[in-house]
């Protein structure tokens, strides 16, 4: 009979366990859920309420309202230069082929649609432009930070010149750039525009740096228990940065990455308003020189836009990292 009684009690005790373990998860995933929430309706009722007091040369500074308004005019105007770019390569087709039933010699040929890029195709732009500027940054800094880790004298010779470049302006970094790249990509057939080459390498130097620190202190930093593992395995040089240096530091690397991704999203813009480069930036720049009533609300979407990519760039990174990593309870949020 104790036996019994004891083995109900446990029970008893076990399911008021997971009772309130499971009213505890419950409660952190509502408030998980809730405070952003609150935070964002806070955030929305200041914006709308201090818009309507601040008047500009353009006229009043746009609201919630003003601006939702704008993103789905913005929708619009893409779905419809889509379909003007659909009916465009339709007639060119239905000519071609009148064309080819009086002359079957006559080899067809497709002009591409010129209309104006729409905002969402700005927005592709930027994260090609930005992209193709972080792999070519981080190709030659994680390299180098590697060596810099495992070389003191290395470090000691590249120090200095990391110091210097590192705070260094992307508008003092951009005449340069685009100086240079006039000078060497002159050809009669570019596969790319100077103005994304200038606003791509722009970025590429701007970004360097994170990656190339941190990787450096995170290669520095390896356990000397692990160097001594390697030792005792005789790995070569190779091997020991693939099966030791690389494991052990990716933590490290990725803070890099995640803050060189963040520094060239905000370096982009930047240079694709003084290079002219389609992009997030000019769509900003001519949306100001435009000076409609509308300019100040499509701005806005614009901002807003870029600070949630900003956002979704770096979650990207943290879930590449959390892939790669081989302790998935170190990554970092």
């Amino acid at each position: 009979m104790k036996e019994a009684t004891m083995n109900k009690v446990s029970v008893l005790e076990l399911k008021k366990t997971i009772s309130s373990f499971g009213n505890e998860k419950s409660k952190q995933i509502v408030m998980a859920m809730l405070l952003p929430f609150i935070g964002l309706i806070v955030f929305l009722l200041l914006w709308s309420a201090t818009a309507k007091n601040i008047d500009t040369s353009l006229g009043q500074f746009p609201g919630p309202a003003q601006v939702y308004e704008q993103t789905t005019t913005l929708v619009s105007e893409h779905f419809t230069e889509r379909e003007k770019a659909e009916k465009f390569y339709e007639r060119q087709q239905k000519r071609n082929e009148a064309r080819m039933k009086v002359d079957p010699s006559y080899e067809a040929k497709i002009r591409p649609y010129t209309g104006k890029p729409t905002f969402f195709d700005q927005i592709w732009t930027s994260l090609y432009t930005v992209m193709i500027g972080f792999l070519i940054a981080s190709l030659i800094a994680v390299p180098i930070g590697i060596l810099c880790g495992l070389s003191e004298k290395a470090y000691a010779a590249i120090n200095p010149l990391i110091q210097i470049f590192k705070p260094v302006s992307p508008l003092a970094w951009l005449p340069l750039v685009t100086m240079v790249v006039s000078a060497v990509y002159v050809t009669d057939d570019p596969m790319f525009s100077k103005s994304f080459l200038t606003s791509a390498f722009t970025v590429t130097l701007c970004c360097l740096w994170p990656t190339l620190i941190n990787t450096a202190v995170g290669v520095s930093n390896i356990s000397s228990d692990l160097v001594n593992v390697s030792r005792v395995l005789r790995l070569n040089k190779l091997d020991h940065v693939f099966k030791i240096v690389l494991p052990s530091s990716i933590p490290m690397i990725f803070t890099g990455l995640r803050l060189s991704l963040g520094i060239g999203w905000m370096v982009l813009i930047a240079a694709e308003m003084l290079a002219q480069n389609p992009g997030l930036g000019k769509f900003v720049w001519d949306e100001f020189q435009n000076g409609s009533s509308d300019s100040l609300a499509r701005i806005m979407v614009a901002v807003l836009v870029i600070g949630v990519i900003g956002f979704l760039l770096d979650r990207i990174m943290l879930m590449v990292q959390k892939f790669v990593s081989w302790d998935k309870n170190a990554v970092l949020r």
